[in-house]
């Protein structure tokens, strides 16, 4: 027997889908056959998405949600259940970034960085998890990052943010497994986006990053998305808690 990475049939919630890696996730999704929730507050460039998977032969839908309102993304989970029948894929990508020196941290920045990418995440995951275990399957991806495993200068909030998204997913693994709910991380380094080029098309920038990956380039949203779609497909049902590095060899050394 051969693995698939066929995901037709499967409904797939993204969050965070209005821009960078979620915008690119969820087109892979939608080409490798699922059906896709995009989930974001900007709902203009949700709808562009969502016009862009349908030209291409995808089917996709945009709701708003805002992942820092439990309430929101319990309401959001349950119409997508009551649309579709069932929410087979949740992929957490929605997060922030930001620079800061720790002396320099307020309450304010810590509070909205652990908000959106932990909170919002955990509970993105406890109400998508109820309706998946009730089916008795499901697959969850969490977008991590390598700053999850190494420490980044100027970013102790963000690392410290994304260090709790790979503990969740261990535990998360941990609970729901034997129900037949898969939770694992996906964990990038330094990604070429929209948002991330004006970092990345300055040459002595791009040097200090490219320095520290063995590969020798910036990782792609098609890498990200390439181990997204292992893990949410039937080719990874036997992966579970696992962080999976997608980091050019960073983390190695």
């Amino acid at each position: 027997m051969y693995p698939t990475f066929d995901l037709k049939g499967k409904v797939a919630v993204v969050t965070g889908a209005s821009m960078g890696i979620g915008y690119g996730l969820a087109k892979a999704l939608a080409n490798a056959g699922a059906t896709v929730v995009a989930t974001a507050r900007h709902m203009k460039e949700l709808q562009s998405l969502v016009d862009e998977i349908s030209r291409e032969g995808g089917e996709a839908l945009a709701i708003s949600l805002d992942v820092t309102d439990v309430k929101d993304i319990e309401e959001v989970m349950k119409e997508v259940q009551h649309k579709f029948g069932s929410i087979d894929i949740l992929v957490n990508n929605a997060g922030l970034g930001a620079n800061h020196l720790a002396v320099e941290v307020t309450e304010e920045d810590w509070d909205l960085m652990m908000d959106v990418n932990l909170k919002g995440l955990f509970f993105c995951c406890q109400a998508a998890g109820k309706i998946m275990l009730q089916q008795g399957c499901g697959k969850i991806v969490n977008i991590s990052s390598q700053a999850s495993v190494v420490g980044i200068k100027e970013h102790a909030v963000y690392c410290a943010s994304k260090g709790g998204v790979n503990q969740l997913t261990r535990v998360l693994a941990l609970e729901w497994s034997s129900k037949g709910v898969n939770v694992n991380a996906v964990a990038p380094t330094f990604t070429y986006t929209p948002g991330t080029a004006e970092r990345l098309d300055d040459p002595s920038y791009l040097k200090g990053v490219v320095d520290r990956i063995p590969i020798g380039r910036v990782a792609e949203i098609k890498d990200v998305a390439g181990a997204v779609i292992y893990l949410a497909s039937p080719a990874g049902d036997m992966v579970t808690g696992t962080v999976l590095l997608i980091d050019g060899g960073w983390t190695a050394q």
